[in-house]
C-alpha cells in the first residue's frame, strides 16, 4: 500500500466513521479501487478504527470523565452509574456477535461490493425514516432508557455488515425509539468505544503471534492512523451538530448514490 493510498483511506475512515454513511462500506470500495489484499485490509482497518476511537475520546472526554468520576467516587446510585449501566447493556449484542459469529462476519468482507451497495440502501432508508418519524414525535422525546439501550445495541450488532453504517443505524434506531436527538448521538459514539478497542487489541495480539500476516509498511500505517484521527475529530464534532439540527436526509441521499456506485463498480469491474 502506497502512502497516498493510506492517506486517502485514513481520511475516508475518519470522515465516514462518524458520518452516517458506513466507514466499513467505504473502505471496501476504496480497497476495491486500489486493489489491496484482504490481509492488508484487516490490519489497516484495525489501525484506522483505533484512531477514530481515540478521536471520540478527545472530543467527548468531558462526558466520559464525568461518567467515570460519578461512577467511581460514590456508592450511591446516581445518574452517571445509571448511564454507564445502559452503555454496558448496549454492548452485550455486539459482544455476542464478536465472540460467536466473528468468522461469519469477516466472511462478508472482501467478497464483492453487491452486499455493500444493498446495505448502503438500507442505511439510506433508515436515515430517511428516522428523520421523518422523529419530527412527528419531537415533543415526546426522552432520554435513553434501558429498553432503548438494548434496541440500539441490537442495531449496532447488525451494523457490523459492510455498508450498514454503525453511527447511522444506531442514531436512526434511537430516534425511531423516541430518544432525544442530542442524547442518542452521544450515546451512539460512546457505546462503541470498548468494542472497537477490544477488537483492535485482539487483532493486534494475533498479529504479534503471526496469525495475521501483513505486508503494509510502518509508514502507511502511521499515515493512515494520523489522517484518520484528525479527520475523525472534525467529523465527530460535525456529526453532533448535524443530529441536533436533524439534517440526516442529505446523508440518506448520499448513501443511495454510494450504494448505486458500489453495485455499478462490482458489475462493471
Amino acid at each position: 500500500m502506497a502512502w497516498w493510498e493510506a492517506l486517502f483511506l485514513g481520511i475516508l475512515q475518519g470522515l465516514t466513521e462518524f458520518l452516517p454513511v458506513s466507514s466499513s462500506g467505504h473502505l471496501e470500495i476504496g480497497h476495491s479501487l486500489f486493489g489491496t489484499a484482504s490481509e492488508e485490509n484487516l490490519l489497516f482497518a484495525v489501525v484506522v478504527h483505533a484512531a477514530t476511537v481515540l478521536s471520540t475520546i478527545c472530543i467527548l472526554w468531558k462526558d466520559i470523565v464525568g461518567i467515570l468520576k460519578g461512577t467511581l467516587t460514590t456508592v450511591k446510585w446516581i445518574a452517571e452509574k445509571d448511564y454507564l449501566c445502559k452503555i454496558v447493556l448496549s454492548m452485550v449484542p455486539i459482544f455476542v456477535v464478536g465472540m460467536f459469529f466473528k468468522d461469519q462476519v469477516e466472511a462478508f468482507f472482501g467478497n464483492g461490493l453487491i452486499l455493500v451497495g444493498i446495505c448502503l440502501f438500507v442505511t439510506a432508508a433508515l436515515l430517511f425514516l428516522s428523520e421523518t418519524l422523529s419530527k412527528r414525535t419531537k415533543k415526546d422525546a426522552h432520554e435513553v432508557r434501558y429498553v432503548d439501550a438494548i434496541i440500539i445495541g441490537l442495531a449496532q450488532a447488525v451494523a457490523v455488515l459492510p455498508g450498514l453504517s454503525r453511527s447511522g443505524t444506531t442514531i436512526a434506531t434511537g430516534l425511531l425509539c423516541g430518544v432525544k436527538k442530542e442524547s442518542v448521538a452521544q450515546f451512539s459514539f460512546i457505546m462503541v468505544l470498548v468494542p472497537i478497542l477490544g477488537q483492535a487489541l485482539l487483532d493486534l495480539l494475533k498479529w504479534t503471534q503471526g496469525e495475521i500476516v501483513c505486508t503494509i509498511g510502518l509508514m502507511p500505517l502511521c499515515i493512515g492512523f494520523v489522517s484518520s484521527f484528525v479527520t475523525g475529530c472534525l467529523a465527530c464534532k460535525f456529526m453532533l451538530s448535524i443530529v441536533r439540527r436533524q439534517r440526516l436526509i442529505y446523508f440518506a441521499i448520499y448513501c443511495l448514490f454510494a450504494g448505486a456506485f458500489a453495485i455499478g463498480l462490482e458489475l462493471l469491474g
